[in-house]
Formats: structure tokens, sequence, C-alpha cells
């Protein structure tokens, strides 16, 4: 068996490909580009790199660059990237046909959202992905994969 690739600090890397949805190929395949792991971004730019991956149905990508922010941003905006996150990762479990997934993670996602429906930073459209998220979770309800969950909008198209 190979030997698996590790950092500098000799943490496990998955260096194999990845499809769109954050799926490992196999090795020496062709996958789409990954983001990077220590990709930090300000919170306005995050949005706008993580809403072209949810426009291009990418939303593990989303999830990732999402995630950067949640774990270097402000603690008192943290749960709100967290929710956001999952929300992305939450959308990957569903497009790959994990029910059960799918909905832990968007409910997990969905509440640490909730709060910040007043004043949303960042001009994110909290109540829009609130009801975005209800919506899935009606339908996850029924024990039946949503047809078309639609994209999330991070922001509300003026």
């Amino acid at each position: 068996m190979a030997e698996r690739e590790r950092d500098a600090r000799g943490k496990p890397l998955n260096a194999r490909p990845r499809d769109g949805l954050g799926r490992p190929l196999a090795r020496g395949g062709t996958g789409t580009p990954r983001v990077p792991e220590d990709l930090r971004l300000p919170p306005d730019a995050a949005i706008v790199e993580a809403q072209r991956f949810l426009d291009a149905n990418m939303p593990f990508h989303a999830h990732e660059v999402l995630e950067g922010v949640w774990k270097s941003g402000p603690a008192e905006e943290r749960p709100l990237w967290q929710g956001l996150a999952q929300l992305a990762v939450g959308l990957t479990h569903l497009l790959r046909g994990n029910r059960i997934g799918a909905g832990s993670l968007i409910r997990q996602g969905h509440d640490r959202l909730v709060g910040f429906e007043s004043e949303p930073p960042h001009h994110l459209d909290v109540v829009g992905l609130l009801t975005w998220s209800e919506g899935l979770l009606d339908d996850l309800e029924t024990g039946t994969l949503p047809i078309a969950p639609g994209i999330p909008a991070l922001r509300a198209v003026d």
C-alpha cells in the first residue's frame, strides 16, 4: 500500500483529485481545482467566492471558502459563518443523494443562522437563507430527496 501524503508537520493530506461535489476520485485522475486548506478571505470576498461556487453547482467548494471565515473570523460571527458552511455542505450531501446527512447539516446550519435576521452582517440575506433551508427541511421530512433544491443566495438580489 502506498504511503499517505503528509504536510511538513506530518498531518495527513488527501491529495487525490475530487469531483465538483468534493468526492475523491482515483489517484492520477483529473478533478476540479481544490480550495486551498489555508484560504482565509475577508468576509465580503468570501461571500462573492462562495456564491460563485454555489452558482456553479459546487457547494462543497463554497463550504470550504465559508469554513475559512468561520475559523478565522471574529468570535461573535463564528456561529453565522459555521451555519453558512453547514448549509453549503448540507447541500453537498443532498446533491450526493445522502438525505439523512443533508437533513442533519441543513438543520444545524439553519439553527445557527437564527438570531442574525434583524441585523445581518455583510448584507447577507439571512431571512432568505432561513426560508430556503426551511423549504428543504420540509421536503426532506417527507423521506424523499427534493428534485430541485435550488441555489441559495447568500445576498438578496437587488
